[in-house]
C-alpha cells in the first residue's frame, strides 16, 4: 500500500516530500492509516483535530488519542472544540451541514496561520462511491456522478486510491489502534444507509465495484472537462457583457443542439437552476417579456434575447440632490460629472453621445437625480414644445424592462425634467441663441 500511496501522490503532483501539510485526523481508521503512511514516508505533518463535543466523555477521548499518537509520532498537535449544536441551531442547519462548515473553516485558518500549501483529508474509493450515490439520489449534474476530487483548491485527499477493506487490512497488518464511532454504525444518516444497505446490493451484482467505479469516475470526469472546455468556448462566443448586464441572442440557444442544457452552462453561474433553464429553454419562441429570478440575478426574456442582471440594489433608488454644480454623482453602472457655470463664449459645443449642454440661467438648485416614475413627462429636444411621458418615449426607442429600470432623470428644482439621462434633453433646458451660461454634464461609465 505504501507503494500505491507515493504513486498517487506523485500521480497527483501533491509535493509532500518537501513541503509539510496539515493533516485532519478524527481518531478513526481512515485518518490513521493516513497519518501512518505520512510518518512512514518521513513526510512532515501538523495534525489538527476537531472536537465536536457530539459524543460526551467519548469526543475527548477521541482527542486525547489523536494528541498522544501526534506525539508518538513526532508531528505537532492541535485542535479545537466546538459546540457544534448550538451552532447547527444558530444557523439553522443540521449536525453534519454544521461540524463540515466548522471543520473547514478552522483547518483553512490554521492552514494559513502555518503557511501550509495543503490540508489533507482521508477520503478513500468507497467515501467517493457513496457521494456518487448520493449525488444521483438528490440530482446532480455529471460531475457529481465521479465522487470526490483528488484536490479542491488547497484539500488533498491522498488515500483516494485505497478501498476501505484495503485501508483495514492495512491497518490490521501494522497493528494500528484508532477510535470507533458510534454513529458509523447508524442507518440515521443518509449516507451510511447508502454504506450499509445500498452499496452491499451493488456489491453482490459486481464484487470489483470499487475498481469498476474508479474507472467510470476517470471516464466521466474527462467527459466533463471535454464538455467545460467545448462550452466555455461556447459561452465566449454567445455572451456579451456590457454595462453589468449579460445578453444572449435567442437565435444563438435555439437554433443549437441541447439548448437547454446550454442555457444551464451559462445561467448556474448566476444562481439559477437547472429547472428554471430548461422552463426558459421551454420559452425561447414565447412571448417577450418573461422574467425568471434566481436569488442573486434576474433574467429578462426580451424580444431577440435573454438579458441577466444582479437584482436591483435597493439603495440607488434614492433621490440625490446636486446642491452645486462642478460635482461627480456616482450611480450603479455610470457616473455623472457636472461641471462648472460656464459663459456662452467659453464652450465649444460638441454633440457628444454621452453628455448634455444645459442651459444654466434656467436651473434651480438644487437639481435631483433619480429613477423614473409612471406620469414622468417632458418637451423631448426636437418635438417643437410637444409633451411626452418618459414611458412612452422609451418605448418607442425599444428600450427592454432592465434599461428602463436604470434610467435615471435629472429634474430641476421646480420639478420640470431636464434631462432623461443620457437618452433625451428637454426642449426648454436647450442651448438657444439668447443662452447667457452653460453646464455641461458628462456620463462616465463606472470601471
Amino acid at each position: 500500500m505504501l507503494d500505491s500511496f507515493l504513486t498517487f501522490i506523485n500521480q497527483q503532483g501533491f509535493n509532500l516530500r518537501d513541503q509539510s501539510c496539515l493533516l485532519a485526523v478524527s481518531g478513526g481508521v481512515d485518518s490513521i492509516v493516513m497519518t501512518h503512511l505520512f510518518y512512514k514516508m518521513g513526510y512532515s505533518a501538523v495534525i489538527a483535530h476537531c472536537n465536536f463535543s457530539l459524543r460526551g466523555a467519548e469526543s475527548d477521548g477521541d482527542e486525547t488519542f489523536v494528541n498522544q499518537l501526534a506525539e508518538s509520532y513526532g508531528f505537532e498537535f492541535v485542535s479545537k472544540k466546538f459546540d457544534t449544536k448550538m451552532f447547527a441551531t444558530e444557523q439553522s442547519v443540521s449536525t453534519q451541514m454544521a461540524a463540515r462548515e466548522l471543520r473547514y473553516t478552522w483547518f483553512e485558518e490554521v492552514r494559513k496561520s502555518y503557511s501550509l500549501p495543503w490540508i489533507a483529508t482521508a477520503h478513500h474509493i468507497n467515501d467517493s462511491l457513496e457521494t456518487s450515490v448520493l449525488n444521483l439520489v438528490r440530482g446532480t449534474g455529471i460531475s457529481g456522478l465521479y465522487g470526490i476530487s483528488a484536490r479542491n483548491n488547497f484539500v488533498i485527499r491522498p488515500l483516494l486510491f485505497a478501498s476501505r477493506e484495503q485501508i483495514l487490512d492495512y491497518a490490521t497488518e501494522h497493528h494500528l489502534q484508532w477510535r470507533e464511532d458510534e454513529s458509523n454504525d447508524s442507518d440515521d444518516y443518509k449516507r451510511n444507509l447508502i454504506r450499509h444497505k445500498v452499496v452491499p446490493v451493488f456489491k453482490e451484482m459486481n464484487p470489483s465495484l470499487e475498481s469498476t467505479f474508479v474507472s467510470s469516475s476517470e471516464r466521466l470526469k474527462s467527459a466533463d472537462n471535454l464538455l467545460r472546455l467545448y462550452l466555455e468556448d461556447w459561452k465566449k462566443e454567445v455572451m456579451q457583457i456590457e454595462n453589468g448586464l449579460v445578453r444572449i441572442p435567442i437565435i444563438k440557444i435555439a437554433a443549437a443542439s441541447e439548448p437547454v442544457y446550454r442555457l444551464w452552462s451559462i445561467l448556474q453561474d448566476f444562481g439559477f437552476t437547472y429547472s428554471q433553464s430548461r422552463q426558459v429553454g421551454s420559452h425561447l419562441n414565447g412571448i417577450s417579456g418573461r422574467l425568471f429570478s434566481s436569488s442573486s440575478h434576474s433574467l429578462l426574456m426580451d424580444r431577440s434575447e435573454l438579458i441577466i442582471k444582479p437584482k436591483q440594489d435597493a439603495g440607488n433608488k434614492n433621490n440625490i440632490p446636486v446642491t452645486n454644480p462642478d460635482t461627480k454623482i456616482v450611480l450603479s453602472h455610470y457616473s455623472l460629472i457636472f461641471s462648472k457655470i460656464f459663459n456662452v463664449d467659453e464652450v465649444t459645443i460638441n454633440k457628444e453621445k454621452h453628455s448634455a449642454y444645459i442651459d444654466a440661467d434656467k436651473l434651480i438648485f438644487p437639481l435631483t437625480i433619480r429613477k423614473w416614475l409612471t406620469g414622468d413627462y417632458l418637451m423631448p429636444f426636437g418635438m417643437k414644445g410637444k409633451k411626452k411621458k418618459v414611458s412612452d418615449l422609451l418605448i418607442d426607442l425599444k428600450f427592454d424592462l432592465f434599461q428602463k429600470e436604470n434610467i435615471y432623470l435629472l429634474e430641476n428644482g421646480n420639478g420640470e425634467i431636464i434631462w432623461v439621462v443620457d437618452v433625451r434633453l428637454d426642449e426648454r433646458y436647450r442651448i438657444q441663441d439668447f443662452t447667457r451660461q452653460i453646464m455641461v454634464i458628462s456620463l462616465n461609465q463606472n470601471e
